[in-house]
């Protein structure tokens, strides 16, 4: 197996993203490298940094120029960076040396990789908000198909009330609503210029700097922060918390549907399950268990991500290193799981008898709550429940049932159960917010 599943012919189709990772690879990486030099230099050209001649022809190359990634190699494992060997293997394609060595002018290695990064996560973004978007639609209908739907909510795994599988299904859309809201706060803040110089400092480009600074952002559709930002890792370790929250949310809901396809609980039928390779019954949640396993591994690299925001001084290249160990996985992960969490959507399909099989099992002591409130209207709340939770050890010894149990020592009272609470308005109004 591969080191990166999303480099692997056998599992990429399980655990990777073809969008995501393809904003990604080495090609991705260097073409927006290429672009952020091409508009560095066209914007010194336009402020007379560099000749005008010159940045003409460094902007049309960069667009042109084709670099093989493993050329890069050898001198990246020396430098730390593959900006010396991109600029080198860059210049040498340009084939005008008088022009060339215009290239790259006062920028730093940093520089041009995280701008590059800007514009690529910019892209990412996109997608993922398309898919989120899709994503809360599809549960949307789903809440508003099954509102009134009963089954059994279940606390520290154990029936304890009705509810409707609307009103859960919107408890999964509820915090997407809000991942999808923090998003568009994040994209922003993403999309930032980085241009400081070899100390953060801009002094090669002396009192243009801030100009070619501002140049640039605009140039590439990008903000301007208005100072140097190397060492100051906020937006990258906010990105990743963001994407640890979502895939925790998406996390859960495969943890639900783990349960809800079980064994003996049977409450969700999955089109295109997996199977086994000796057992031909199996039907295994294959999709809700990546997304359980992908949520798992997300959390793990967005904590080295948190952890390389101690940067040294004005640069620190192990911190550094560690982003770019965590970082694409952590987004191919992202990007897949949002893909797969709208399959897996939309591909079950609640099985009603078995939800009413379950939420009647056990002698009906799932209505214990309801019924001591109902009896609560004709004496004191603790006597009240006192005799509920009697009638509920009898049931329990005796395999009776509950409902029974109480019309047999009430009978003269109307003790009606059966109300799904806040339940299916919940649902509905979850769905009023996911069609928006």
């Amino acid at each position: 197996m591969p080191a990166s599943a999303a480099d692997s012919a056998i599992y990429r189709n399980l655990f990777s993203d073809d969008a995501t990772a393809a904003l990604f690879s080495d090609s991705a990486e260097i073409r927006a490298m290429l672009l952020v030099e091409g508009m560095l230099a066209r914007v010194q050209g336009e402020l007379g940094l560099i000749p005008e001649t010159a940045a003409a022809y460094i902007e049309r190359a960069s667009r042109e120029t084709q670099i093989d990634p493993s050329a890069l190699a050898a001198e990246t494992a020396t430098n730390g960076v593959p900006i010396p060997a991109l600029v080198a293997a860059f210049r040498k394609e340009m084939k005008a040396p008088e022009y060339a060595q215009f290239l790259h002018w006062g920028a730093t290695s940093q520089d041009i990789m995280e701008t590059g990064l800007a514009l690529r996560l910019r892209r990412v973004t996109e997608i993922w908000d398309e898919r989120l978007g899709a994503l809360v639609a599809t549960l949307g209908k789903l809440a508003a198909a099954h509102a009134d739907l009963p089954m059994a909510a279940r606390t520290y795994g154990q029936a304890a009330t009705p509810t409707s599988f609307g009103a859960l299904v919107s408890g999964w859309g509820h915090p997407l609503l809000r991942h999808r809201a923090r998003l568009a706060a994040l994209r922003p803040e993403l999309a930032t210029v980085s241009l400081g110089g070899a100390a953060g400092t801009l002094s090669a480009m002396g009192p243009e700097g801030p100009a070619v600074r501002a140049g640039l952002a605009k140039a590439l559709g990008l903000s301007d922060p208005g100072h140097s930002w190397h060492a100051e890792r906020d937006r990258i370790g906010a990105f990743s918390a963001w994407m640890a929250g979502l895939m925790a949310s998406l996390g859960k809901i495969g943890e639900d549907l783990i349960l809800m396809t079980q064994s003996g609980i049977d409450e969700i039928r999955l089109e295109g399950a997996g199977g086994s390779s000796t057992m031909p019954q199996k039907q295994n949640p294959v999709g809700p268990s990546v997304l359980v396993a992908l949520a798992r591994h997300s959390v793990a690299l967005a904590s080295a991500m948190q952890g390389a925001g101690l940067h040294r001084q004005q640069r620190d290249g192990s911190a550094w290193f560690v982003e770019w160990l965590s970082l694409p996985q952590l987004c191919i992960s992202t990007g897949r799981a949002l893909a797969l969490a709208e399959q897996v959507i939309a591909s079950l399909s609640p099985d009603a008898d078995a939800m009413a099989r379950n939420l009647n099992a056990g002698g009906g002591l799932i209505h214990a709550e309801a019924l001591s409130f109902a009896l609560a209207r004709h004496m004191p709340r603790p006597e009240a429940q006192a005799r509920i939770k009697e009638l509920c050890a009898e049931a329990i010894r005796a395999g009776g049932s509950l409902p029974d149990l109480v019309r047999r020592d009430f009978p003269d009272l109307d003790l009606a159960i059966g109300s799904l609470g806040t339940a299916p308005s919940e649902a509905r109004d979850f769905a009023a917010q996911a069609a928006v």
